[in-house]
């Protein structure tokens, strides 16, 4: 029998009838780095927040990668995998809680590359600067609800990659809500409001 994967985590257990939020950190970032936001947004909510266990030259992230946007395939199914067995296994700690999660680009990508394998783990999902740069699966996110954000100067995530996703996640089915800033790869005040509308 296989050990179910572990990541160093911060934690925090929900009130009764409040939803379990998995929170996933940029590059470079760690489990504090969205913590404290979740607590504010929804001061009642159980929160998860692992941290990458992949290190790019003493910076954590989720994935491996061999360029800007070039990622390691099977490094990042392998890890999906991984996250999705956590996930389920933190989620079952809360029967009855529903499900969200967000995360800032890295933890956008193994975010969404774990909705992609394992569409009925989350009801709720935030996806902000994803870079998504193969073709998603088709999957049904029918009764899900979706925030996808962007900056249209963002050089790391292209444009044209956040509405290919955009598109994508409205023809599965999922309930999409796009923010979108003139910025670049920064996280805007509009962004944090648009999450918080996902999280309430």
């Amino acid at each position: 029998m296989t050990a179910t994967p572990s990541y160093h985590a911060r934690r925090h257990p929900p009130a009764e009838g409040a939803p379990l939020i998995f929170a996933f950190h940029g590059t470079g970032g760690d489990e504090d780095q969205f913590f404290e936001l979740v607590r504010q947004l929804q001061p009642r909510a159980g929160i998860v927040s692992p941290r990458g266990d992949v290190s790019e030259g003493g910076a954590a992230r989720f994935f491996r990668r061999t360029g800007e946007g070039v990622y390691d395939m099977d490094d990042l199914a392998l890890r999906t995998e991984r996250m999705a067995a956590f996930i389920a296994a933190e989620a079952a700690e809360h029967p009855g809680a529903p499900v969200y999660g967000f995360g800032y680009s890295n933890g956008a990508n193994i975010l969404a590359s774990v909705v992609m394998a394992q569409p009925r783990l989350f009801e709720r999902v935030g996806l902000l600067h994803p870079l998504i740069p193969w073709e998603p699966p088709p999957v049904d996110l029918s009764g899900r609800r979706m925030l996808v954000t962007a900056g249209r100067r963002d050089p790391i995530c292209p444009w044209p990659l956040s509405e290919k996703l955009i598109r994508w996640a409205g023809d599965q089915g999922a309930e999409v809500e796009t923010v979108l800033h003139d910025g670049g790869h920064e996280v805007r005040p509009v962004e944090v409001e648009g999450l918080g509308r996902l999280l309430a």
